[in-house]
Formats: structure tokens, C-alpha cells, sequence
């Protein structure tokens, strides 16, 4: 059976009312997401340590999936009248065909070679190499399956660069990918903070799966205050602003930071905010995303 999936692009005032309301009229499922994702004007959703995150995107992409015997233009119209929109926003209806989805997902995703002997492999996969460092990782919750660019550009860095016996924090960990391949590939401890408690509980859980004992993660309240010998944050450049002296102050002296999640021609504005603290490397590129490190003066 098909299925019918509505698209709806609305304001940050009426996102998550508009999705309770569909859901309270039969949508089977509703997803809220960035509509400027992949952009130059996609918005991170972050909150500085001790405050909560400020909640949705300006621009939002409401996405709810019907049975296929839905009136869906009625269905939208009642829940747009529900919450007091005056007018309904743009939206459009598509087709979903019936597949088996748990396949056709798993499909989407294969082996991942970062270098020669680093691979991300979803657990459903064999390794191709089982002597390669291998790190078992599903798509989940939480970013980082090393399919971006940024996710790739940190774990070549830390596979070229990782000194072993080093102590690292992996800040905006995600799905806890960087810190569990730093302890893969030498470290002695990697911490992992993030803002969002469900990427803090999928990153234990993915140490777990790759049967990494010396990786913890925290909310930010809640780790350690101690300085490392490398610092990674692999976010967005509007937080890597923001955070700049955090992240200076959380690397020893002498110590190294990689930072990415940036667009190639920021990369030059976010190197300016980190000169007051760091000897700057030149910028590693790749599909319009760059990778920043450098040395604690």
C-alpha cells in the first residue's frame, strides 16, 4: 500500500504546534527539520553550557506521513484553523510508494573506507577488511555516520595526526564517531559533551558496540573541567564562534584542536577568532567543507 507524505514549510512560531496538530488528525508520523539544511543559511540549534537550547529553526520543514486514503487538504486546512494560522503555508503532497523499508534503508548504507586502515561499517555489514581499524556504526539520532564531509576531513585528521597516549574531547560529540576512533587509534580517554541527551546516550551506546571502555560523555553541566591534550568540534561555525574561548580554555598548553562543521569560505573568519590562542595550520578541504587545527601558543 502507498503511503501519502505532506511537506509543509512554516515559521519557527507554528512548527511544533502544527506537528501536534497533524499527529492529533492521523498522521502516522511527523518529522520537524531544518529547511535551510545544506546551505549557507542552515541554522544549528545549540545551547551554551547551563542554558537549554533554544528549541526549533527559524525556517522549519514539517513532514507527515498519512495512509493513503487521507484527505490531506482537509486534514491541513483543520489543523492550520486549530492553531490559529490565518493562512495555510505552502505545501505540497507526494506518493510514497510501499517498500520493504528496514531493506531499502539498510540499502542506502555501506561500508565507509575513511583511509587505509580506518573503516565505519552499520552493523548489518561484514567488514571488508577485518584487520582495518573498524568502527560499527548505525545512522541514529545523532550526527556523525561518517558520510559528511566534516566527519571524514576529523577522523583523516586524527588517523594522520593522533599521537597515542593522548587525552582528547570531542565537543558537540553527536553519535560519539570521533571520540570512540580516537581511543581506536591510540588515545588514552576521550570524553564526549553534547547538549542534546539523546546524542550523549547513543554515543554510550556506540561505545559499547565497539567495545570502547575509555570513552565518557557528558551533557556540558556535567563534564569534567580538566584541559586536554587535543580538543575536536566537529558543529557548526556560528557555535565554534561562540565557543572559541571554552574550547582554548579546555586545551592544555602546547596542546592541538581540529575544528570543522565549517563552510570552505568561512574557514577564513573562523582561523581570525582562533589565532588569539592557537597557531593555525592551513585549511584541509573537501566538498565545500573545511577542517581547521593548530597549536596552543
Amino acid at each position: 500500500m502507498p503511503w501519502l507524505t505532506l511537506i509543509v514549510d512554516t515559521d519557527a512560531e507554528h512548527a511544533e504546534a502544527l506537528s501536534e496538530a497533524l499527529l492529533d488528525m492521523g498522521a502516522l508520523s511527523v518529522d520537524l527539520l531544518d529547511a535551510d539544511a545544506d546551505t549557507p543559511d542552515e541554522q544549528a540549534i545549540f545551547g551554551e553550557p547551563g542554558q537549554p537550547p533554544p528549541g526549533v529553526w527559524q525556517h522549519n520543514r514539517v513532514s507527515a506521513l498519512f495512509e493513503e486514503n487521507q484527505d490531506i487538504n482537509t486534514i491541513l486546512h483543520n489543523a492550520a484553523t486549530s492553531i490559529g494560522l490565518a493562512k495555510i503555508p505552502g505545501y505540497r503532497i507526494e506518493t510514497l510508494a510501499d517498500n520493504d523499508w528496514v531493506r531499502l534503508t539498510q540499502s542506502q548504507f555501506e561500508p565507509i573506507p575513511i583511509s587505509a586502515r580506518l573503516w565505519i561499517v552499520p552493523t548489518w555489514h561484514t567488514p571488508k577488511d577485518p584487520d582495518a581499524i573498524n568502527i560499527l556504526l548505525d545512522p541514529g539520532l545523532a550526527f556523525g555516520t561518517g558520510s559528511h564531509p566534516t566527519t571524514r576531513l576529523c577522523l583523516r585528521w586524527l588517523d594522520d595526526n593522533l599521537h597515542r597516549g593522548e587525552t582528547i574531547l570531542d565537543y558537540g560529540c553527536g553519535s560519539g564517531i570521533l571520540a570512540i576512533a580516537a581511543v581506536k587509534l591510540g588515545a588514552a580517554s576521550a570524553t564526549g559533551v553534547d547538549v542534546d541527551s539523546q546524542a550523549v546516550q547513543a554515543s554510550k551506546d556506540n561505545a559499547i558496540a565497539n567495545k570502547v571502555t575509555d570513552a565518557r560523555f557528558h551533557l556540558p553541566d556535567d563534564a569534567p573541567s580538566v584541559s586536554y591534550d587535543l580538543v575536536v568540534a566537529n558543529i557548526l561555525t556560528n557555535p565554534l564562534r561562540m565557543l572559541a574561548p571554552l574550547l582554548a580554555n579546555s586545551t592544555r598548553e602546547g596542546g592541538r584542536i581540529v575544528l570543522s562543521g565549517i563552510l570552505e569560505n568561512q574557514a577564513q573568519d573562523v582561523m581570525k577568532i582562533y589565532k588569539q590562542w592557537f597557531e593555525m595550520n592551513a585549511p584541509i578541504f573537501e566538498g565545500g567543507w573545511a577542517c581547521l587545527s593548530g597549536r596552543k601558543q
